[in-house]
């Protein structure tokens, strides 16, 4: 598969273009809103066509699919413009800024026989898929999810993370990784509260705290910018414990493990370093090639955003809200 990379996005190039790299797939162009800037990046990272504007590489005839790293506002105006060039879309995390918008996206992208993946990249990691293995057949009576991904953001000027007019914010940035952890070992909430604040006084929430409330379990998740680096979940269960340090952003050359306890038996499983994103990329290709529905699909992405649609809700509001999924 040949894939073109709308922008010079810092997780294109240090993080996806790698992947694709590493995997039997190419990447083929990159564009940037500056020329110069795109033709730099193209000859740092051997890709081989760079194009000073978006529209002339989704207008490239030799391409099979995009990576879409933009500003997460933007996400949906250029993965429909994707999608109306023909083009599969791998599109960065948040898909949209709303559910709503999510659902939309996906039955657009349906309507013109393309294949449309949100990028969260750690659900392809082994560890994440043993952890999910070990909590749905190993664990009985689930009860309660620990989710927290925070870091230290440095004010820069004109970081999109910090931006209201580009979706920006906490949640969006990485406390989407710890919702979709909550539901990944506990399903859909039926309530959510949260609160958040802007310790910078910029538009956007900078820290958030939050509980999904299920009939017989409980999920606590953070999210922050003002906080040392910790991602990390745990996962409590009437027979045992799962935990799990650097949980979502795991370094290409590092080793991963799981500590759980089982019965009364402590056990770590230690996982070889392993490219997360060579796997999302590959696994991406696989279901366009073979016509299967991604493992990041419309219904997974559109829960996950339903439930940061209630975050954001119950926090200006100051009280629980009840999930409404949408179809």
């Amino acid at each position: 598969m040949r894939f073109g990379i709308l922008s010079t996005a810092k997780i294109g190039r240090e993080d996806v273009i790698p992947g694709i790299q590493q995997s039997e797939h190419e990447v083929l162009a990159i564009a940037s809103r500056d020329a110069d800037r795109a033709a730099s990046v193209a000859a740092d990272l051997d890709v081989p066509r760079s194009y000073g504007s978006y529209e002339a590489l989704l207008g490239d005839e030799d391409l099979d699919a995009v990576y879409v790293p933009l500003p997460n506002a933007l996400h949906a105006e250029w993965t429909r413009k994707a999608a109306d060039a023909g083009l599969h879309i791998l599109c960065e995390k948040p898909l949209t800024a709303d559910a709503e918008s999510a659902a939309q996206l996906h039955d657009y992208c349906a309507d013109r026989g393309v294949t449309l993946m949100e990028a969260f990249m750690y659900r392809f990691h082994p560890r994440t898929e043993r952890a999910a293995e070990i909590v749905h057949e190993k664990f009985e009576g689930v009860h309660a999810v620990d989710a927290t991904f925070k870091f230290a953001l440095r004010d820069r000027p004109g970081d999109i993370r910090l931006d209201p007019d580009l979706a920006g914010g906490s949640v969006m940035d990485v406390g989407c990784y710890a919702i979709s952890a909550a539901r990944l070992f506990l399903g859909e909430p039926d309530r959510v509260y949260a609160r958040t604040r802007d310790s910078r006084n910029c538009g956007v929430e900078t820290d958030m705290a939050g509980l999904l409330e299920y009939d017989d379990a409980t999920a606590r998740i953070a999210s922050g910018f003002d906080t040392p680096a910790v991602q990390t979940y745990r996962v409590e269960a009437e027979n045992g414990w799962l935990e799990v340090e650097d949980a979502f952003d795991v370094g290409t050359d590092r080793e991963a493990t799981i500590e759980y306890e089982l019965d009364g038996r402590r056990v770590t499983e230690r996982f070889d370093p392993v490219d997360q994103y060579q796997r999302e990329v590959e696994h991406f290709a696989e279901s366009v090639q073979s016509g299967r529905q991604p493992r990041i699909d419309r219904e997974e992405t559109v829960a996950n955003m339903a439930v940061i649609d209630a975050v954001y809700e119950s926090a200006e509001q100051s009280e629980p809200v009840t999930l409404d999924y949408m179809n």
